[in-house]
Formats: structure tokens, sequence, C-alpha cells
């Protein structure tokens, strides 16, 4: 099973700077931004860019501290689509070409994508990791200094509870947090 933890970062919501970053619990990490967005949008980019970033039938798991952007991929979408991409009182979707792309993303990947809601910024290292790079990502994209990364994955002599990561350092992996909720 492919694991990565996403997560998003708004300098100032709404309409700073934003950035979006994902990170697989065994190889690589990427991230990006946008000059001006929404701290929701943040979330859901990287939801989307870890779903195209891992083709293919194997099972994932995507771990992230937003139960917005899970909600939106695993539990509202259905209902939404259902309803011409409109909410159960009429209105408008918010955010609903990137959750239709999300859609798109998750009904083209041959294998299933499963969702965990994990609580941040309480030391789950996968997700503090991605939150670093969104921050990172958001400052560069508001200093016109975005550069992507794309981190390689640890070569196959490496030890299996290694990994690195786009800040180019070797990092344990650790186990997820207790008390996580997972959405399948």
């Amino acid at each position: 099973m492919i694991i990565v933890s996403t997560d998003g970062s708004c300098l100032r919501n709404p309409g700073g700077a934003i950035g979006w970053a994902w990170v697989n619990h065994s190889g690589p990490a990427d991230s990006g931004g946008a000059a001006s967005g929404t701290n929701q949008i943040a979330e859901l980019r990287g939801v989307l860019e870890a779903i195209l970033a891992h083709p293919g039938a194997e099972p994932m798991l995507i771990e992230s501290d937003s139960q917005y952007a899970i909600k939106c991929a695993s539990e509202w979408i259905t209902s939404w689509r259902r309803n011409g991409w409109r909410t159960s009182t009429g209105g408008a979707v918010k955010n609903v070409e990137i959750i239709k792309q999300i859609d798109r993303a998750i009904t083209d990947r041959e294998g299933p994508v499963r969702f965990r809601w994990v609580r941040g910024h309480v030391g789950n290292y996968f997700n503090e990791q991605a939150d670093k790079l969104a921050g990172e990502a958001a400052r560069g994209a508001r200093d016109g200094m975005l550069v992507p990364v794309v981190a390689a994955a640890p070569e196959p002599a490496a030890p299996a509870a290694r990994t690195t990561v786009s800040t180019g350092k070797s990092v344990a992996a650790q186990a997820p947090v207790a008390g996580a909720l997972t959405l399948f």
C-alpha cells in the first residue's frame, strides 16, 4: 500500500500565497504553490497532486489533517456529482473545479484511494514534513521564488526505515499517531 501525507498552506486566508505538498512515507515528496488562493484550495491541491503522482493498481492511503479535503474527496463528492455539482440546499459547490479534478483522478486511477484523518501539529512525522514543505512552497510563491522540487525515492539498498524528502535530509520513518481515523 502507498501511504502519502498531504497538506496545504495559505499565508493570508483568503487571497494570500498558497502552498501544497505531499510526502510518500517510503519515497519521494513534492510541493508547489500559487500567488493567491485559499487554505481549502491548497489542501485540495495537495490531495490532487498526490493522486496524480501515484498512478497504478496499488492501493493508496492519503493522510491529511484537513477534514474538509477528506470529506470533499470521499464523502460529499458522490452526492455532489449526482446533484449536478450542487449542494443539498441547491447552492454551488465551492472549489468545484479542483474537486472535479480530484474526482477524475480517483476514477481514472486503477487502484483504490482511501483517506485517513490525522491530527495536525502533534508530532505526526509525515504530516509535519508535508506541513513544512507546503509552508515553504507558499513563501516561495509569495516571494516569486518557487522552484518545483521532487525528491528521488531512496535507493533499494537503503534501509527500509529511512526515507528522503524534498529537504534532501534522510530521516527515520515513524508509525502513524494513535487515534487516527481511517475512512474506507
